[in-house]
């Protein structure tokens, strides 16, 4: 052996030994004996970069190629350490010659897989990892990290299998774990990737992506509390992990603290401006927030970073159709759709809006595919639901309404004012009730109520919180008694929620109240705040579920005392509303089992009138369109409530009353076609169905009210506002109560007008009943004139004795209050004059 050789080995030993200094003279004494000894010029390469000295390193490896080209060691030393430096492409090239030296080199193909993953040439980087896995089957790091590409590349199914390859050769890579939980996720196999997370955990505890990991996989579980609690562990280990900041937002905004996920979702986005993920829920909390213009501009960003993104479109029109853009709306879900055609909430979300263009087979057909794409989502069953209903397609309708106990029993979201058109069952309505509110609300602890105040002046601050305050039948009905209020008493403010139309009834509410405030703009938290600093005593809720409500801003608090009254003829399923208004027929205290709100009886009826509408000149029947002669029998409810069963009914009585009609609402084509098409069935002639069109001034349908002979109501929901109309006009209605509260809401109106007789207890005495008063003119003529006389003299149309009643009502619940008592269902005594 020469001495240079037993130097060079000298310096090997030592540099295997970790002794760098004394390794370094050993290999500049063979340079100096030999300048050119490419092994120790590697050598001192590989000893620069173990110190980090990539740069040197990369000069001696050069120097090292300069002596022995085909030096695969060397190739490779230079390519990592220019990766090393940053200067992927460059490092790219050195592996190219590693490989072309020595195609066999597993460790040249994974490097170069690494630098091409790098370079985001992510299908060639799979493409090299096979090369090195050909060469060496038990890599564990190159099937990890071939899995990491394939996860990058959305090939995730393919990942899991690169995943399995390393784990079955070292179970406890804690890494692999990782990553194959993430790719699990995309899978939509949440309950797997949950276990994958928890075993990086046991692994290593302080894996702080691991529990970020957790945080997200529990929020899409729906355990936003775990979520949350998840991610701030894993933000205790690493304050700027972005996805722990991206996942604790999104538990957050599901916990409805829209605030404090807007705060976390813009930390996370300091770190990493372009998150794609954090940026769509960031426009999702702005929306949340009632701030839908920043959420648009929100998605925009995400958007501009990857314009394919489903779950952005998706989330911009939401915010579109919450500013009533609903064309722009579609074009987005559309939009989310062309991305992702299997994308749920899209359909969804297209399907609730396309009715409001008009578009109902579009709609329809939205709702079909997604339900028969997923018909376990929680709000597909209730969407397919509604428009079956909108359309009147009873025999599509009939087996999922088969299915509704199970459906709610398992968590299917049915909207609490569909299901009463579809059963009379209290406690079916209560349970879908609270399931809806679940998923309309947080879970978390709500604020608790404030203590009541006792004001020096006495007077009780009562504020009303309505979507329609405009010309809608709930303003029409509210607009007399918030003028009639006792000043001396109650201090009168209504919040808005709901578009302003810009109508004379719009005015007369404004001009109604002590003051009138728009919170349109507001998010329901701050909305809540801007009720509870006017000191606002009782709010009283009209809308409960309808359009436009918000809960939410109930959710918070806003009040001391929350009421649940006129609009919603149900619970509304959550703790935070204290007393529903009703009345003793409408609503008995046996009911009680199935509302969460205590229940508060009115003397009379607790439906509210205005004695003072104006009814116009009757016109004749020949301009509605009626025949001069037969019996005119009326249903002008909304057809959704027909049904099968009454529909029945209806048609044995225009069998059996020659030359009798069946006069109804105008309603969109599908719907008239159905209800023609189902009179044909049942061998009535379909012109026997007359259509009324809309009519725009109040005054004008009253009139017209009188040309019908027999209003025949709805089971299981009855006509409300629209009952009222009819009788306030003079016109009989019969009746049959059912056993939930919207299904007799019609028996408490006709009792309350003096007429209780027109009150059935099932389809066969109400069918007994309509048939002998169509032939029976003297009897309907004398309760019309009975009628005439109940707008002034039955307590269904005395307005001042039903201020009484209802002032009586809310000063007794402001009186349990202030005795710090919980609230509790009670009756309020008449009141006299």
């Amino acid at each position: 052996m020469t001495t240079g050789s037993t130097l060079l080995e000298e310096a090997r030993r030592l540099h295997r030994a970790g002794a760098v200094a004394d390794a370094e003279r050993s290999y500049a004494q063979v340079l100096r004996a030999e300048p050119a000894n490419a092994d120790a010029l590697y050598g001192l390469a590989s000893l620069a970069c173990g110190q980090g000295r990539f740069a040197d390193g990369i000069a001696l490896g050069r120097r090292a190629l300069a002596a022995a080209p085909r030096d695969v060691r060397a190739h490779i030393l230079v390519g990592m350490a220019l990766e090393r430096l940053e200067r992927p492409d460059e490092a790219l090239t050195s592996f190219d010659s590693a490989i072309a030296c020595d195609p066999g080199s597993a460790d040249a193909q994974a490097c170069r897989a690494d630098v091409l993953s790098a370079l985001g040439r992510r299908a060639e980087a799979v493409a090299a990892y096979d090369a090195a896995l050909a060469l060496r089957s038990e890599s564990v790091a190159d099937w990890c990290n071939r899995g990491v590409v394939l996860h990058e590349l959305r090939r995730d199914l393919d990942a899991v299998a690169s995943f399995d390859r390393a784990l079955a050769l070292a179970d406890n890579f804690a890494d692999a774990h990782y990553n194959r939980a993430n790719a699990l996720v995309r899978l939509g196999r949440l309950e797997e990737a949950l276990a994958g997370y928890t075993r990086v955990q046991a692994l290593a505890p302080r894996h702080g992506q691991a529990l970020g990991g957790s945080g997200g996989v529990l929020s899409r579980l729906g355990r936003h509390d775990e979520a949350l609690a998840s991610c701030d562990e894993a933000l205790a280990i690493r304050a700027d992990d972005v996805e722990a900041l991206g996942n604790r937002a999104l538990a957050l905004r599901h916990l409805l603290r829209f605030d404090e996920a807007l705060a976390s979702a813009d930390r996370a986005l300091a770190l990493a401006p372009r998150h794609v993920a954090i940026l769509i829920n960031r426009g999702n909390v702005l929306g949340g927030l009632g701030r839908p213009l920043e959420a648009i501009a929100g998605f925009d960003r995400a958007l501009a970073v990857s314009p394919d993104e489903a779950d952005a479109h998706n989330g911009r029109g939401i915010a579109l159709a919450a500013l009533g853009r609903l064309d722009e709306a579609v074009a987005a879900y559309d939009r989310a759709l062309a991305a992702r055609p299997e994308h749920i909430d899209a359909l969804l979300n297209r399907a609730n809006v396309l009715p409001k263009l008009g578009r109902h087979a579009d709609a329809l057909a939205s709702s079909a595919r997604a339900f028969a794409l997923a018909p376990d989502h929680p709000s597909a069953f209730g969407i397919l639901l509604d428009q079956y209903l909108a359309a009147g397609d009873w025999e599509a309708l009939a087996p999922l309404v088969a299915e509704l106990p199970v459906c709610v029993a398992n968590g299917a979201l049915i909207g609490p004012l569909a299901l009463p058109l579809l059963t009379d069952d209290p406690a079916l309505h209560v349970r879908a009730a609270r399931s809806f509110a679940r998923h309309r609300r947080a879970v978390a602890p709500l604020p608790q109520p404030a203590a009541m105040p006792v004001r020096a002046d006495g007077r009780i601050r009562i504020g009303y919180l309505s979507a329609d305050f405009r010309d809608h039948p709930v303003a029409h009905a509210i607009a007399d008694l918030l003028s009639r209020h006792d000043r001396g008493r109650f201090e009168v403010v209504a919040w808005s929620i709901g578009p302003d139309d810009g109508s004379a009834m719009r005015a007369r509410l404004v001009g109604a109240v002590d003051a009138f405030h728009d919170l349109r703009a507001l998010g329901d938290g701050a909305a809540a705040e801007r009720i509870r600093a006017h000191g606002t005593d009782i709010l009283v809720d009209l809308g409960g579920y309808t359009d436009h409500s918000r809960p939410g801003i109930l959710a918070y608090r806003a009040a001391p005392l929350q009421v649940n009254f006129l609009g919603f003829p149900g619970s509304m399923g959550v703790e935070f509303v204290d007393y529903i208004v009703a009345d003793a027929f409408a609503l008995p205290f046996d009911q009680r089992p199935f509302f969460d709100e205590k229940i508060v009886h009115l003397p009379d009826c607790f439906f509210v009138n205005d004695p003072g509408r104006p009814i116009a000149a009757t016109p004749t029947r020949a301009a509605a369109g009626l025949p001069e002669q037969g019996v005119v029998f009326c249903a002008f409810n909304n057809p959704m409530k027909f049904t099968p069963a009454v529909f029945d009914v209806w048609m044995r009585l225009l069998r059996q009353v020659d030359g009798s009609v069946l006069w109804l609402s105008a309603a969109r084509d599908t719907m008239q076609d159905s209800l023609r098409g189902a009179a044909t069935a049942r061998g009535i002639d379909p012109h026997r169905l007359i259509f009324a069109p809309r009519i725009g001034a109040s005054a004008d349908h009253l009139a017209r009210l009188a040309l019908a002979d027999l209003f025949l109501d709805t089971l299981p929901y009855n006509a409300h506002s629209t009952a009222c109309d009819a009788l306030y006009a003079g016109l009989p209605m019969v009746t049959c109560a059912g056993a939930t509260f919207a299904s007799r809401v019609a028996g408490s109106l006709l009792r309350a007008a003096g007429l209780p007789d027109l009150v059935t207890a099932d389809l066969a005495e109400y069918e007994a009943l309509a048939l002998a008063l169509a032939g029976d003119p003297v009897r309907r003529d004398v309760l019309r004139r009975r009628l005439n006389e109940a707008r002034s003299t039955s307590a269904l149309f005395d307005a001042t004795r039903f201020r009484r009643h209802i002032e009586a009502a809310y000063a007794r619940m402001h009186e349990i209050a202030c005795a710090g008592e919980a609230p509790r269902a009670f009756s309020v005594e008449p009141v006299s004059a």
